[in-house]
């Protein structure tokens, strides 16, 4: 039987449809099941009812094959997160502002072959500055920033980042006009100030996830002391 033209441009269409809904399947990641891999450690997955890593990554639309960077990174909960969903044609970039000795020794696991560490104060932060990152994710630590470490770190960031590329933050929400004021001591900043702090950087604010609201917080209480009460924001900001 002859297939006609119309007939066999329908059929290439639905080829090619099937392949692109292929790749995308492949190319976005079960965000849910990279936190049972057994190389977690049981504190860090302790940690995961409270801080959503699952809900934050796939409101920020993390996919395999991206380039990625996990400021203030610490021992490495969110690069280690990272570096799964990324897989192996994804890199990493896991910066601290001094080193931890027992973050270098992690990524010496084959499964965390795609983390690079980066030490150095966060102003002068050794990221790539040729536009080639999908995001740049700070969590629960922006605050700890002063105003021009905030703005020197900004500014490298956006170098950093392709165009559409995402720069999430996420830290602990202060009072309405309090801006940076309860940074030592609460250590919370208000999210105004930081909206205002990425925009100042060329960025514009792309959306605000609500996994982490809580509306029962006074936010007159130090973090530290009442861990896990606190009203968290989630930011996502554009490079245009």
């Amino acid at each position: 039987m002859r297939i006609s033209a119309t007939m066999r441009a329908a059929l290439a269409a639905v080829m090619v449809t099937l392949a692109m809904a292929g790749c995308a399947a492949r190319s976005t990641p079960n965000y849910a099941e990279i936190l049972t891999l057994p190389t977690r450690p049981v504190a860090e997955r302790a940690l995961d009812a409270v801080r959503k890593p699952e809900e934050v990554m796939a409101f920020y639309g993390v996919k395999r094959g991206d380039k990625v960077a996990d400021l203030f990174t610490a021992r490495g909960y969110y690069a280690a997160i990272l570096s799964h969903l990324v897989g192996p044609e994804g890199v990493v970039y896991a910066a601290n502002a001094t080193a931890r000795p027992e973050l270098h020794e992690r990524v010496k696991h084959p499964s965390l072959a795609n983390v690079r560490v980066i030490d150095g104060p966060f102003e002068s932060v050794a990221l790539p500055q040729d536009g080639s990152l999908d995001l740049v994710f700070i969590h629960l630590d922006y605050h700890e920033l002063s105003a021009p470490v905030r703005a020197a770190m900004n500014k490298r960031v956006f170098a950093a980042l392709k165009r559409g590329g995402a720069y999430g933050i996420v830290d602990h929400a202060a009072a309405p006009g309090r801006g940076d004021q309860d940074a030592k001591t609460l250590h919370r900043i208000e999210k105004a100030l930081v909206i205002k702090d990425a925009e100042a950087a060329g960025f514009k604010l792309a959306g605000e996830g609500t996994m982490l609201s809580r509306a029962d917080d006074s936010k007159d209480f130090s973090v530290v002391k009442l861990r896990n009460r606190s009203d968290r924001f989630v930011l996502k900001f554009a490079k245009p």
